[in-house]
């Protein structure tokens, strides 16, 4: 099946001018959206799913398209066979983050470096720490978000130390990610949420993210 041929023959022009336009035009779209996308890809996922592990070529292939449609289905396929990931392959999640980067596609990024984290610890120590005293945003964003779905498996510990090495900053993605992070986390641990937010200054848009559940 060749899937390249599948989304550029569903391609939508006045989709792909409006999609482009949500996304402040920063990558071209075929103007496919996500229930299209997933229908359109199903057979094609279902047959990758016998992967024994990732294809990066494949998933290289698909980055290296111009349409943003094929960036989300190399993020669907790297999620779909996510527990085939191994310490050696965080390199290149680092790579997707930094490669037509922007929100959409950095925060598919989050659940696949949470679940790696999850099964190899020790990435804590060696990744997400770089990544957190990181130059890049993107790099810095996934660090403070990459707990989300921790629930009472959070590292408070890390996330005290990704928030509060970034928080000095007027960058809107970041602070975003940090207020994200916390009201997420409120959903578990109300009152620690509350007291960090007490015994800490942070970005407003950090702290109204952050305050919406308490």
């Amino acid at each position: 099946m060749d899937i390249f041929q599948v989304f550029y023959d569903s391609r939508d022009e006045e989709k792909s001018i409006k999609m482009a336009r949500y996304m402040k035009n920063k990558f071209p779209f075929l103007g496919i959206a996500k229930p299209e996308r997933m229908k359109l890809s199903k057979s094609f996922m279902k047959q990758r799913k016998k992967d024994i592990k990732i294809d990066w070529s494949l998933v290289s292939k698909c980055y290296n398209m111009p349409e943003r449609e094929f960036h989300y289905l190399a993020l669907d396929y790297v999620s779909l066979l996510k527990e085939k990931l191994t310490l050696e392959d965080i390199s290149n999640i680092e790579k997707l983050i930094l490669t037509n980067s922007w929100w959409d596609s950095v925060d598919c990024i989050d659940a696949i470096v949470g679940n790696m984290c999850l099964k190899y610890p020790e990435l804590k120590e060696s990744t997400i720490l770089k990544w957190i005293y990181s130059d890049n945003i993107w790099l810095k964003r996934v660090a403070i978000d990459f707990q989300l779905k921790y629930k009472e498996k959070t590292d408070t510990d890390i996330l005290t130390k990704a928030i509060l090495a970034n928080c000095n900053t007027d960058e809107f993605f970041v602070n975003k990610a940090i207020g994200w992070s916390l009201r997420e986390y409120s959903k578990t641990n109300k009152e620690w949420v509350k007291k960090f937010l007490e015994d800490n200054k942070l970005p407003a848009l950090s702290v109204r993210e952050a305050s919406k559940y308490i």
